[in-house]
C-alpha cells in the first residue's frame, strides 16, 4: 500500500506513469529495447540498438555495430545474452557462401562483441531461429534453396553445422519458382519440429529436431503443400501452439494451419487475402506476426505498402479488421512488443521504422510518434 500511495503521488505531481519491477522499485514504464539490422555492406550500416519510449514513440540509438555485412536477419538466444546475424562479407546472394555471426551482448545499451562465425553453406541466407533451450541454431538459404543446423555451446557459440539439406522441386510461377527457395525456418513452440517455408516449391518442409543440434527430414507425405503459385515466405505459430500462419509472398495471402504436435503435420483450415478487393496493382507480402495473447495478427504488403490487420478467432482462423498504410515503402519486417501494445514496422526501401499503437479491444493500429529514419531496415529483434 505504501508503494501504491507513492506511485499515485508521483503521477499526480509529475504526470509520469511508473511501473514496478519484481523487487518493488518503481521504474519508468514503456521502455522498449530492440535490435534492428540495416541491410548494407560492412562498415556502411550494421546492427543498431535502440530504446523506444512506448508513450511518445521516440526512438533513441544506444549502440551500433558496423563490422557486419548485409545483416538481413537476426535471432536472439532464449537468455537474451547472444545475438545471431546473417553476415555477407562478399555481398548478399552472390557466388560465395554467407556466414552466421554470433555476438555477445555486453551491456544494457546493446553493445556487441563478436564471438565467432560459421558458414551458412548457402547463398542469400535469409532467416535464423534458435530453439527454446538455446541448444540449436537453424538457417534458411533462399538462393541455394537449402537449410542447415548448428549445435550451440553453453556460452552461446554456434559450432560447425551438423545437418544440411537441399530442397527439391519447382512450381508454376516461371519467374520465381524454377527451383527451391527456402525463405524461413522456424522451431515449433514445443521444440519438437523445425518448419521451413519454401517459396520456390510451394511447400512447408518439416524436420524433426534431434539431439546435439541435428535435424532430420520427416516423411515427404508430412510436408504441407500450398496452392500453386502461393510462394510461402514466413511462418509463425499462435502463442498457444495449436495453429500456424504462413504468409504467401506471390499470391498475397495468409494460410492458416492446424498443428498436430504428435507427428508434426500441418492441416490447412483457411486462406485469406492481405489486400483490398479493389486493388489491382503489383504487391508482394513479406512478414506476419501475432500479438503475445494471440488475439490479433498482422501482415505486410510491399507494393500496396500497407499492413493487413486480423482478429484471430477461437478456431485459429482470421477475420480481416482493416488494412492501413505502413508509413513507408516496402514493409519488410514486423515486431510486436512483449506487452502486445505496440507494433514496429521496418519499411526497408522506405528507409524508416514506423511505430503503431495496438488497440487492445479492436486490434486496430494508430501511429505513435514520427517515423524513424534508418537505411534499409530489414529485421527487428526485441530484446
Amino acid at each position: 500500500m505504501c508503494w501504491l500511495r507513492i506511485k499515485v503521488a508521483l503521477i499526480v505531481a509529475y504526470g509520469i506513469p511508473l511501473a514496478f519491477n519484481p523487487v518493488g522499485i518503481p521504474t519508468q514504464a514503456d521502455e522498449i529495447k530492440i535490435f534492428v539490422s540495416s541491410f548494407a555492406p560492412a562498415g556502411e550500416a550494421g546492427i543498431y540498438a535502440y530504446t523506444i519510449n512506448g508513450q511518445t514513440g521516440s526512438v533513441t540509438e544506444t549502440a551500433k555495430y558496423t563490422e557486419v555485412g548485409h545483416p538481413f536477419f537476426l535471432s536472439l538466444s532464449p537468455d537474451k545474452q547472444t545475438l545471431y546475424s546473417i553476415h555477407a562479407q562478399h555481398g548478399f546472394g552472390g557466388t560465395k557462401h554467407e556466414e552466421i555471426a554470433a555476438f555477445r551482448i555486453v551491456d544494457g545499451n546493446g553493445n556487441l562483441k563478436l564471438l565467432n562465425k560459421q558458414s551458412t553453406h548457402g547463398t542469400a541466407s535469409c532467416y535464423l531461429d534458435v530453439d527454446k533451450k538455446g541448444e540449436l541454431l537453424v538457417v534458411a538459404n533462399y538462393s541455394s534453396g537449402d537449410i542447415a543446423s548448428y549445435p550451440i555451446t553453453k556460452e552461446g557459440i554456434p559450432e560447425k553445422s551438423v545437418s544440411f539439406y537441399k530442397h527439391n522441386g519447382a512450381s508454376v510461377n516461371e519467374a520465381r519458382q524454377k527451383e527451391p527457395h527456402a525463405h524461413c525456418i522456424v522451431v515449433s513452440p514445443d521444440n519438437k519440429y523445425v518448419f521451413s517455408a519454401d517459396l520456390g516449391i510451394d511447400r512447408i518442409v518439416t524436420y524433426k529436431l534431434r539431439r546435439k543440434g541435428r535435424v532430420t527430414p520427416l516423411n515427404d507425405r508430412l510436408n504441407s503443400s500450398l496452392a500453386p503459385g502461393s510462394g510461402p515466405r514466413h511462418l509463425t505459430f499462435h502463442p498457444h501452439g495449436n495453429s500456424a500462419y504462413v504468409i504467401n509472398e506471390l499470391l498475397n495471402t495468409v494460410t492458416v494451419f492446424d498443428y498436430n504436435a504428435r507427428d508434426g503435420s500441418l492441416s490447412e483450415t483457411q486462406t485469406i487475402s492481405t489486400l483490398p478487393k479493389e486493388f489491382d496493382g503489383v504487391s508482394y507480402t513479406a512478414d506476419i506476426k501475432l500479438t503475445p495473447n494471440g488475439n490479433f495478427a498482422y501482415g505486410t504488403n510491399r507494393g500496396h505498402d500497407s499492413l493487413a490487420c486480423y482478429r484471430v478467432q477461437e478456431t485459429g482462423t482470421l477475420e480481416l479488421i482493416e488494412i492501413v498504410p505502413s508509413l513507408g515503402a516496402g514493409p519488410q519486417n514486423l515486431a510486436v512488443t512483449h506487452d502486445g501494445k505496440m507494433l514496429i514496422c521496418a519499411n526497408m526501401p522506405g528507409n524508416n521504422l514506423a511505430l503503431f499503437r495496438i488497440d487492445q479491444r479492436s486490434g486496430k493500429l494508430t501511429q505513435v510518434g514520427p517515423v524513424h529514419k534508418l537505411t534499409s531496415p530489414s529485421c527487428i529483434m526485441l530484446r
